[in-house]
Parts: C-alpha cells; structure tokens; sequence
C-alpha cells in the first residue's frame, strides 16, 4: 500500500473508544448529509451571495435546527478550512462521539444479519480513513475500528472523504488491535488479513462473521495483527506496479465479501 506519509506519524489523542472530538465538515455533500442525518451542528459558514441549489438546501437544512449562520468571503472561508476543499461551506459540529463495538453487532443483529466489520492497522492518510468509511457504508458494513495511536482520527479530511458516510457508519478506537481481534474470535468472528502475497481472495470464504483487516499504506498489516487473522487474501493484479491505494483495496475486497454474501 503506497503513501507518501512518514511512518512517524502519531495520533496524540489518547483518548478512551468512546470519546469525542470536535470537528468542522466541509464541502457541500458532507455538510448537507450531516444536516440529515440529524448531527448537531453549531455554527454554518457560507460563501456570501453563493445561492446554488445545493447550498440553499443547506441553509434551509440549519435554518430549520435553528443553526447559528454566517456569510463569509471566499478568503475568510480559505482561512478557516482544514481540508483546504469547503466548496463554500463549512460547518461547525457537536463533538463527535467514537462508537463502541457493541454498537456495531447491535446493527448487525437489527438487520439480521452477520457482522461484518473493517478492522484498520495504522492507518495515516484521512483520504484514505474516508474513503474506506465510504466504502464500509456502501458495503453494508456494520462498523469499522481503528487503534488509538499511530493512526488517524476522524478530522475534518476524513469527514469530507467520507461524503457524509460518518454520520451512518459507527468507528470505535481501540486500545490495542490484536487483542481486540482476540475478543471478537471469542464471539465466533473471522478475520481476513489484506496482503499481497495472500490467497487470491476468489479462493477464500468470506462468508459468516467477518472482520476485514487493512494495513497501513506504507508497511501493510503487522506481524502481530496479521498472526492474528485466519485469512490472508490478496487483489488479483495485472499491471507493472505491485501494490494498490490501501482504500482501493478495502473497496475491491468488501466487494468480493458483498458478492459472496450475495451468492450464499
């Protein structure tokens, strides 16, 4: 998995599984799902005199939450952006609250169906955090769990890669990634390791209750974590370069899951 980000990258939030942080949510699709989805939103900033449909949906969206709005300039709206890509909008919200992995099997069980959760090893890149939440909520995923340290949080990146997934996808932040997988073989999952040099993921079950395990865009999954699994599946792959995006491999493999789910 290829990145351009430093191995030394470490999240200083050390913060419980359940704990918040508080973000903004840029760009018009995150913040207008945000809205929908019933989120909190405090403050909402956009661009003045902007009057598109998209946005003028999202102002009626706050005005009906009775959200605090402010029209700002296209360079006061550049300088308060995170992600560098508002659109026109950003918005203020509520704290964001970590889910627990309780949360995740009781999805799981009202739709009657078996957990199926992505499980992230180090993940750095929030492109990349994003756009697996994207594919987890596409999937039919029922959660995706990350570690506390040397790997990202939900920041406002990740929020907009996300195109509003955040709001109907539960995250949980683990102290320690083996153990957990440890505890949830315990309640009769199965884990599938993403590597290379894996079986080619055709051969391999990937029915029942399965975690999905993706490994950090530079070194892949961890010796540790990867002792852990009881698959390790590979993307078939053609081309002249050897490895794929850590998201576009999470996509191709939560696919094959979807199709043999869909299959049995």
């Amino acid at each position: 998995m290829e990145s351009n980000m430093s191995r030394e990258f470490e999240n200083n939030n050390d913060v419980n599984e359940n704990a918040e942080e508080a973000f903004v949510i840029e760009g018009r699709n995150a913040v207008l799902e945000a809205f929908r989805s019933g989120k909190t939103i405090d403050k909402l900033y956009v661009l003045d005199g902007c009057r598109d449909g998209v946005v003028n949906s999202i102002v009626r969206e706050a005005k009906k939450q009775d959200t605090v709005i402010n029209y700002l300039s296209k360079d006061k709206l550049n300088q308060m952006s995170q992600a560098g890509k508002h659109q026109g909008v950003i918005a203020h919200a509520a704290a964001y609250k970590y889910a627990e992995i309780e949360d995740m099997f009781a999805l799981a069980e009202s739709r009657g169906e078996d957990p199926f959760f992505f499980i992230l090893d180090e993940i750095e890149d929030p492109h990349n955090l994003g756009a697996i939440i994207r594919t987890a909520n596409l999937c039919g995923a029922h959660g995706v769990i990350i570690p506390k340290r040397r790997a990202v949080g939900i920041t406002a990146t990740v929020v907009k890669a996300s195109a509003g997934a955040i709001n109907y996808t539960p995250v949980a932040k683990v102290t320690n990634i083996s153990k957990t997988i440890e505890e949830l073989k315990e309640r009769g999952m199965w884990f599938a390791c993403a590597d290379m040099d894996g079986e080619l993921m055709y051969k391999c079950n990937l029915t029942g209750s399965l975690g999905l395990v993706i490994g950090n865009e530079g070194n892949g999954v961890s010796r540790l974590v990867k002792e852990k699994c009881d698959y390790v599946v590979s993307v078939p792959m053609k081309g002249d370069i050897d490895s794929l995006n850590a998201s576009v491999a999470a996509g191709v493999l939560a696919y094959e899951v979807v199709r043999q789910r869909m299959g049995k």
